[in-house]
C-alpha cells in the first residue's frame, strides 16, 4: 500500500510538471526496454527505431535487453519504473496476450502502460532445417502428421510470437509437436541453423536473410498476399492452409502516469522515425514496412491493443495454456 501511495503521489507531481517538462523533455538519454533476448526479431526493431528516434528527439536512445519469463520480466520493470518518459517498452503481439495467458503478475499488464504508437506489422515465415525431408508446406505439413512428437518446434516461451504461431499451426493441421522454449528467438534461430531443432515459426525480421542465403528451408508467409521481400514465398493459403494466418505487431510503451505531453512528444519521434529513409529501407529488406502515421499515434495503438486482446484471448483459453 505504501508502495501504491507512494507512485500515485509520483505520478501526480509529474502531471502538475507536465507542460513545463515537456518543454525540457528529453534532457537526457532514453532508454527502450525490449523484453526479450539480443538478436532476435523484437530486439532488430528496436534498435532501428530507437537510432532514428534520437536524431529527432536529439538524445541518445538506447536499447536494453531485459529477457526472460515471456517478455513480463522487461515489461514489468517498465511498468514500476518512473513516469517520466526517459524508460520506455518495445515489445509486440504478447502485449495482446498477457493478459490472458497470465493469471498472475506483478504488474497489471494493460493498466500499467500508456500507449505511444504502433510500429509495423510483422508477416510470419514458417521455417526448417536446411535437411528437413519436405520442399513445399503440404510435404511438411505430411512430414508433420506422420511424425507428430518426433519432430521438435522451437519457440521463445509461452506466449511469444513463436509461441502462438505455432499453436495455429498445430490446430490447423490437428497435430501436437514436441515444443522446444528458448530465451528468445535468436537462440532458437541458432539451434534450428546447426540442425538440432527442427521447426519454427518466426517473424520475417529474424528469417528474411537466412531464408535468402539458403540457411534453412522456408514453407510459407502467414499473411494474405505475398511480401515483396520473399516473392516466391507462397502463402499460407495459397499452399492450403487458410487458417494459418498471424502477424505480430509492434508497439512503444512508456509507464501509467507519464505526462501526456511527454508521450505526445515521444509519439511525434516515433512518427518521424517511421519516415526515416535509412529505417524504412531496412523494414524493407526484413520483409516489413512502417504502419501508417495515423496508426503510430496514442490513440489508434491503444483502439488496436484492446481489438487484439479480445481477438486471442477465446484462442488462449481453448488451448489451456498458461504461463503461470
Amino acid at each position: 500500500m505504501i508502495r501504491i501511495a507512494r507512485r500515485a503521489l509520483m505520478a501526480l507531481s509529474l502531471v502538475a510538471a507536465g507542460p513545463a517538462m515537456a518543454q525540457q523533455f528529453p534532457s537526457r538519454t532514453i532508454t527502450i526496454i525490449v523484453p526479450f533476448a539480443a538478436g532476435g526479431p523484437t530486439d532488430t526493431v528496436s534498435r532501428l527505431v530507437a537510432e532514428a528516434m534520437g536524431r529527432d528527439l536529439g538524445q541518445t536512445v538506447v536499447v536494453e535487453n531485459a529477457g526472460g519469463a515471456g517478455g513480463t520480466i522487461g515489461s514489468q520493470r517498465v511498468a514500476q519504473a518512473r513516469p517520466d518518459g526517459y524508460t520506455l517498452l518495445l515489445h509486440h503481439i504478447g502485449m495482446a496476450t498477457t493478459p490472458s495467458l497470465y493469471r498472475r503478475l506483478a504488474y497489471d499488464p494493460v493498466g500499467g502502460f500508456e500507449p505511444v504508437g504502433l510500429i509495423t506489422e510483422v508477416p510470419m515465415t514458417l521455417v526448417a532445417k536446411k535437411d528437413f525431408p519436405a520442399n513445399t508446406l503440404a510435404e511438411a505439413i505430411t512430414v508433420i502428421r506422420r511424425e507428430r512428437e518426433n519432430l521438435n518446434y522451437a519457440n521463445a516461451g509461452i506466449g511469444a510470437a513463436s509461441h502462438l504461431c505455432g499453436l495455429l499451426l498445430m490446430k490447423a493441421v490437428d497435430a501436437p509437436m514436441t515444443t522446444v522454449p528458448f530465451r528468445g528467438t535468436g537462440p532458437a534461430m541458432q539451434e534450428i541453423l546447426t540442425g538440432r531443432i527442427d521447426l519454427m515459426c518466426d517473424q520475417t525480421t529474424n528469417t528474411t536473410e537466412q531464408i535468402n542465403s539458403n540457411a534453412l528451408k522456408v514453407f510459407s508467409v502467414t499473411t494474405e498476399a505475398r511480401i515483396p521481400a520473399l516473392p516466391n514465398v507462397p502463402t499460407s493459403a495459397e499452399a492450403g492452409l487458410p487458417a494459418f494466418q498471424v502477424s505480430v505487431w509492434h508497439g512503444l510503451y512508456a509507464p501509467k502516469g507519464t505526462p501526456a505531453p511527454v508521450v505526445q512528444r515521444l509519439s511525434q519521434a516515433l512518427q518521424v522515425a517511421l519516415r526515416d529513409e535509412k529505417l524504412v529501407a531496412r523494414f524493407g529488406e526484413l520483409g516489413t514496412a512502417p504502419v501508417a502515421q495515423d496508426r503510430a499515434t496514442p490513440e489508434a495503438h491503444r483502439a488496436f491493443w484492446q481489438a487484439d486482446i479480445a481477438k486471442w484471448r477465446p484462442i488462449i483459453q481453448a488451448a489451456g495454456q498458461y504461463a503461470d
